[in-house]
C-alpha cells in the first residue's frame, strides 16, 4: 500500500478505534461501578439506652453487614452536633415517646433513603412508628442537589474541551502561556458557571462568591492535571488524563448518590478525586455552615499544584534542550 493511502487509512480508522475504546472504557466504568449497588459504612448516630442501643447496631450487623457504621453518643444535642459537624449522615433517637430519626437532607436522597428505609423497616416490623425529621436539607431551588452536582459535571467537562482547544489548536505554547490560559479559564468557569445556576436555583445568598471560588478551584484541580499531560506526552498524555480525570473521576464519584453505594475500588478513590471533594465542599459550604470545606481544598489544591508543577517542569527541560541544540 502507497504511503498516501496509508496515511488516508489511518485518518479514517484512527477515530473510529478511539471512539470505540472512549465507549467500551466508560461502558466498563459506570457499569463496574452501578450494576449492583450496596450500602457500605453509611456513618449513623445512634442515642438511648445502652441496651437498646446494643440491640439495634448488633442486628443490623448480622442482617445487613457494613451497611452502617454506627456511632453511640451520650446525648441527643451531642449527636446533633455530629450531624451539623457531617460526622454523621442521621440520628437515631431511643426514647420513652419512641424512636426518633433525624437525617441530613443534604446527604443525599440516596443515603437518607437507605437510613430512613432500614431503620423505619426495622421499627415497622415491631408495630412501632419512626418519626422522621430532616435537618440542613437542600434548597427548594434544588430540593434533590441535581443541579449542584452538574455544575461540577459542567466545570469538569467544560475544562477537558478548553485543553483539548489549546492542544489542537496551538502547535506550541509555552509554559507560562498555558498556565495563564489555565488560571483564566478556571476564573471564568467559577463566575459563570455559579451565575448560571444560582440564576436557575434562585441565588446562593451571600454564599456565592465561595460557590465561585470552589468551582475555580475545581477547574484547575482538573485543568492543572490535564494540561501536564499534554504537555508532556502530547495528544496521548491528554487522553490518559482525561480518562482519569474526567471519566474515572466522574465514575467514582457516584453522582448525586454518592460514593456509600459503590463497589469497594470506586469508594476507595472516589473521595480522592476532584469531583467528589468539590461535591461534597459545595454541599458543605452552602448547607454545612462550612462543615467539612477544608479537607477537599487542600486536596484539590494539592491536584491544581501538582499539575502546575509538572507544566513549568515540562517547559523548563523544553526550553534547556532547545538550547543545547542551538
Amino acid at each position: 500500500m502507497k504511503s498516501g493511502n496509508r496515511e488516508a487509512v489511518l485518518s479514517l480508522v484512527a477515530p473510529l478505534l478511539a471512539g470505540t475504546v472512549l465507549l467500551v472504557t466508560l461502558i466498563g466504568l459506570i457499569a463496574s461501578a452501578l450494576h449492583d449497588p450496596h450500602p457500605h459504612d453509611i456513618p449513623v448516630g445512634l442515642v438511648g439506652p445502652a441496651p437498646a442501643v446494643e440491640q439495634l447496631s448488633s442486628r443490623f450487623g448480622q442482617a445487613a453487614p457494613g451497611a452502617f457504621m454506627f456511632t453511640t453518643y451520650d446525648s441527643e444535642d451531642a449527636a446533633r452536633q455530629a450531624l451539623d459537624s457531617r460526622d454523621v449522615d442521621g440520628v437515631l433517637i431511643v426514647g420513652p415517646a419512641g424512636p426518633r430519626l433525624v437525617v441530613a437532607g443534604a446527604a443525599g436522597d440516596a443515603v437518607t433513603g437507605v437510613i430512613t428505609g432500614a431503620l423505619g423497616g426495622a421499627f415497622q416490623a415491631q408495630s412501632q412508628p419512626l418519626q422522621v425529621e430532616t435537618v440542613h436539607p437542600f434548597a427548594a431551588g434544588d430540593a434533590h442537589g441535581l443541579i449542584l452536582f452538574f455544575l461540577v459535571v459542567a466545570v469538569i467537562v467544560s475544562t477537558l474541551v478548553a485543553q483539548a482547544v489549546i492542544l489542537a489548536r496551538v502547535a506550541y505554547i509555552g509554559g507560562g502561556a498555558r498556565l495563564l490560559l489555565l488560571l483564566v479559564y478556571a476564573l471564568l468557569a467559577g463566575l459563570v458557571g455559579t451565575a448560571t445556576t444560582a440564576a436557575i436555583v434562585g441565588g446562593y445568598g451571600d454564599r456565592f462568591w465561595e460557590v465561585a471560588g470552589l468551582t475555580s478551584l475545581l477547574a484547575l484541580a482538573v485543568g492543572a492535571p490535564v494540561a501536564a499531560g499534554a504537555r508532556l506526552l502530547g495528544a496521548p498524555g491528554f487522553a490518559l488524563m482525561a480518562l482519569v480525570m474526567v471519566l474515572l473521576d466522574l465514575v467514582s464519584s457516584g453522582g448525586p448518590v454518592g460514593t456509600a453505594l459503590l463497589p469497594d475500588f470506586y469508594r476507595a478513590v472516589g473521595p480522592w478525586m476532584p469531583a467528589s471533594l468539590a461535591y461534597g465542599a459545595l454541599r458543605g459550604d452552602l448547607y454545612f455552615d462550612g462543615a467539612g470545606v477544608m479537607i477537599p481544598v487542600l486536596l484539590m489544591s494539592a491536584w491544581a499544584l501538582a499539575g502546575i508543577l509538572l507544566v513549568l517542569i515540562a517547559a523548563t527541560v523544553s526550553r534547556t534542550r532547545r538550547r543545547q541544540v542551538a
